[in-house]
Order: C-alpha cells, then sequence, then structure tokens
C-alpha cells in the first residue's frame, strides 16, 4: 500500500448541551461580576424607632467647706478619731507627744494600759471597711490601693490610740509626768486626715488646673509622724451642703441649667441624689463649667476630691438615624398661594409665565413636589423652576418671581427605588445617631428604607439592588 494514500482523520467538534449551558454561566457571571465591580453600591438602612446613647460621665471636683487644722506644737502626732467621723466642738482629735515619752513606752511596752488591743467592735469595723473597698474597686484607679492601704493602717493605730486615751489617766498617774498634749476640735465637724492644696480654694476661681490630679496630689496625714508648730494635722468640713464641680461645654451647661435640678449617680457606689445647678465661668481659662449643689451625703465621700459622676437627663426617643445618611439641600420657597392642584394625577402643579418668539405670554403648568411648609411658604425642588422665573397665582392676577432659597436637613428615602428627598428634625444627636421626630408631614415613618451613605446618592436617582 503506497504511503501517499494515507490521509489524517479529523475528529468531528462535538458541542453537547452540557458545554453550552458552561459557557452561558461563564458569561453571565463575567458580565454580573463587571457590573458589580463598575456600578455604584448604594447601601440602605431601615429606620426604626430607638434612643441615643450620650456620653454622660464625667470626673467632678468635689468642694466643701474645708479648714485645715495646724499644730501649736512640735513632736509625734496621734490621731483618735475615725477619719469621716464627726467630732463636737472641744472633741478630742489627735494628741501631739513633745516629749516622746508615750512614743518610748508604746514601743518599748506595745501592750501597756491594754492600748494595743482591738475589741471586737474594732476588728469587725475594719472588715467591713476592707469588704467595702473590695467590692468598689476599679484596675483603671489603682492609686485607690495605695489610699486604702494608708487608710486602714490609720484605722488599726487610731483604734488602738483610743483603747490608749482611755487609759491615758492611769499612764500619767503612773508615770507621774503629763504625757501629751490634747488637741481638741474648734468647732463640731467631719474630720479628715489628708489635704492637696485645693481646700482654701473658692468656685469662683477655678480652671483646668484643679482636674490636673498630678497638681493635687492627695498627702495623707500619717499616725505616729512627727509634725512641727503650723503642720497640718487634719482637714475639718463643717458644713452638710456641699458641690460638685465638672466641665462641659457651652451648649451642654446651659442645657443642664434649663433644667434647674439634675438627677446624679454617683459611680463610686452608685448612690443618686438630685444636684442644684449653676454656671461658672473660669475667670482665668474663660471656660464653662457647672456646679452641683447638694444638701446631704457630704460624710460619704468626705475623703473623695475627684469623683465620678453619671448624669442622669431625659433621652430623646424617636426615629434613630445614622449621621452619615443626613444630608442638607437648597430649595426654592413660594408662597402657598401660587401653589395648586392640576394635571391628571391631580398633582401640585404651578403656573409659570412663558413667551413666544412675539412676545405672547402663556401658562405652563409646570409639576412641582413639596418637600416641607414654614410660615406659608412651601419649599420647592430645583429641578422644576429656575431663578427668574415668574408664576402666577389662581386666585388672582398677581404674579411671583422665584428667587427666595433656603435650606432642610433630609434624608434619602428609596422605598420606591428612587432617591426620594425626605425633611428630618432632629431632636437630639451624637458622634454616630441622630434622634429624628417621627410621623412628621414630608417626613419619614418607622422602618421605612433610607440610603445609609447621602452622599452616594442625588435626588431622584434610580436605586439597584
Amino acid at each position: 500500500m503506497a504511503r501517499d494514500n494515507i490521509r489524517d482523520y479529523k475528529k468531528p467538534l462535538n458541542i453537547n448541551i452540557g458545554i453550552l449551558c458552561f459557557l452561558v454561566i461563564m458569561v453571565y457571571i463575567v458580565v454580573c461580576s463587571f457590573m458589580y465591580f463598575t456600578s455604584k453600591h448604594i447601601v440602605g438602612y431601615e429606620v426604626k424607632t430607638g434612643s441615643l446613647s450620650v456620653t454622660n460621665v464625667y470626673e467632678g471636683i468635689a468642694w466643701r467647706d474645708e479648714t485645715v487644722v495646724t499644730s501649736e506644737y512640735s513632736g509625734y502626732v496621734n490621731y483618735y478619731a475615725r477619719e469621716g467621723e464627726k467630732v463636737g466642738a472641744g472633741g478630742i482629735v489627735c494628741s501631739v507627744d513633745e516629749t516622746g515619752k508615750l512614743q518610748d513606752m508604746m514601743t518599748k511596752d506595745p501592750g501597756s494600759g491594754n492600748s494595743a488591743m482591738l475589741s471586737d467592735n474594732d476588728i469587725s469595723e475594719i472588715k467591713n471597711e476592707i469588704s467595702d473597698f473590695s467590692a468598689a474597686f476599679d484596675n483603671r484607679n489603682f492609686q485607690s490601693a495605695y489610699d486604702f492601704k494608708y487608710a486602714i493602717k490609720s484605722s488599726v493605730m487610731k483604734y488602738a490610740n483610743s483603747n490608749l486615751l482611755s487609759n491615758l489617766s492611769e499612764l500619767e498617774a503612773t508615770s507621774g509626768i503629763e504625757l501629751i498634749n490634747l488637741c481638741r476640735c474648734p468647732e463640731s465637724g467631719i474630720v479628715i486626715y489628708s489635704i492637696d492644696g485645693l481646700e482654701d480654694k473658692e468656685p469662683f476661681e477655678v480652671d483646668e488646673s484643679w482636674f490636673i490630679k498630678e497638681e493635687h496630689q492627695k498627702t495623707q496625714l500619717i499616725n505616729n509622724s512627727i509634725v512641727s508648730v503650723g503642720d497640718p494635722l487634719y482637714k475639718l468640713s463643717d458644713n452638710e451642703e456641699w458641690s460638685i464641680i465638672i466641665q462641659a461645654d457651652r451648649e451642654r451647661a446651659e442645657e443642664l441649667l434649663e433644667k434647674e435640678y439634675v438627677k446624679v449617680r454617683f459611680l463610686k457606689n452608685r448612690y443618686e441624689s438630685w444636684g442644684r445647678v449653676e454656671l461658672l465661668e473660669g475667670q482665668e481659662d474663660g471656660n464653662t463649667y457647672v456646679q452641683l449643689h447638694f444638701t446631704n451625703s457630704m460624710v460619704t465621700f468626705a475623703t473623695d476630691r475627684y469623683i465620678d459622676v453619671e448624669l442622669i437627663t431625659d433621652v430623646d426617643t424617636g426615629l434613630k438615624v445614622p449621621n452619615s445618611a443626613i444630608v442638607e439641600r437648597e430649595f426654592f420657597l413660594i408662597p402657598a398661594a401660587y401653589v395648586t392642584k392640576g394635571g391628571n394625577n391631580n398633582n401640585d402643579v404651578v403656573l409659570k409665565e412663558v413667551y413666544s418668539e412675539d412676545g405672547t405670554m402663556t401658562t405652563q403648568t409646570i409639576p412641582v413636589t413639596i418637600y416641607s411648609e414654614k410660615d406659608g411658604e412651601y419649599f420647592i425642588d430645583h429641578d422644576a423652576l429656575m431663578v427668574g422665573d415668574r408664576i402666577q397665582s389662581t386666585d388672582s392676577l398677581e404674579d411671583y418671581t422665584i428667587s427666595k432659597v433656603a435650606k432642610l436637613l433630609g434624608v434619602y428615602n428609596i422605598n420606591k427605588g428612587y432617591a426620594d428627598f425626605k425633611q428630618i428634625q432632629i431632636l437630639g444627636q451624637n458622634d454616630e445617631y441622630s434622634i429624628i421626630k417621627s410621623n412628621t408631614d414630608y417626613g419619614l415613618v418607622a422602618y421605612d428604607y433610607i440610603a445609609l451613605d447621602a452622599t452616594s446618592v442625588t435626588t431622584d436617582e434610580f436605586i439597584y439592588d
């Protein structure tokens, strides 16, 4: 057989239904992907009823009538009154051991006169202090652990010193000498064993430096420490009326002032009380401050200068919308007398004056959309009319030249598949959301869908999902 008669066999192209379906699906995926990445994406947001989460927590400064009592002697100081305890006028607060003999006696014989013995009631009180501190401790304020350390140490020493005081006459009779100088309270008040430099300040002197804790560190007045003449022994608060000063911007301060009284929650123990509001102007920095006056519970916070409080104010409720959905638009203002019903659908229209080439004037019916109404004037979109257009009244021969404009806040409603501007009335606002009034004329209702980003759409733009 000759090789010249051999021919290559070509297989026929078999296109079956499976290949066709695959190709169609591939083309569809490619087209859809192209449309997705090249088209504008408009995200909808469903409007629901809600309320704002407004930051109402402030760090305040406690202001009280405070007097720092100084020492008339030099020596070792021993305290007998508990911190936060009310001592009557003439009551013994502490003593100063000028000779040091009492200190030596206590060092050599701690149990002399049963001075170092704590009663069951004393131990119970100390346990309660520890329990209260543990319940209220916040890791973010670890400095309070050091304050508590000094407080509990002082409490133990004061209980022991109180027992010592009760047996002082016996000790002095035994030793034959006067061991100590007793320091009595000049007037009735709450005794505090710490100072921070703000004791002699008045509220009208407030400025930003008051709120810098590093500049007003609490100095504990330690039991059994050495004092000199003129050194502070203790601090006395003799008035149950006290206040808390907080920093606030002008708008917020005036809102609180309008309320006159505001409910305050103390975050330390969740205690709530009503405070009378007063506005303060910083003389040095010109800032605005709010002073909240109280007539009770001073003793509860007598040892605290900086107090975290939450203001419990009325919360606005309504339709909750993101701030990103809010836009401001400009409209023509047209007197209501120049808008009437007309057309096949009985829509709102205006009669626009139109002039032909020969100067003949006729009227043209122009459909308009009313977006809001105020003081007898309608807000009309720019699309239908232009500045300088003249429209006629249906009730008289008068005409009106369009020129007046005004702005409205609103959102784009997308319920019907296109961007429809709706006016809103904002009741309250924070950084992320606004609460708007519901069921208003030309406004929104619950469960409407709006464009999440107002900058992504334009008026009457069709929305494709």
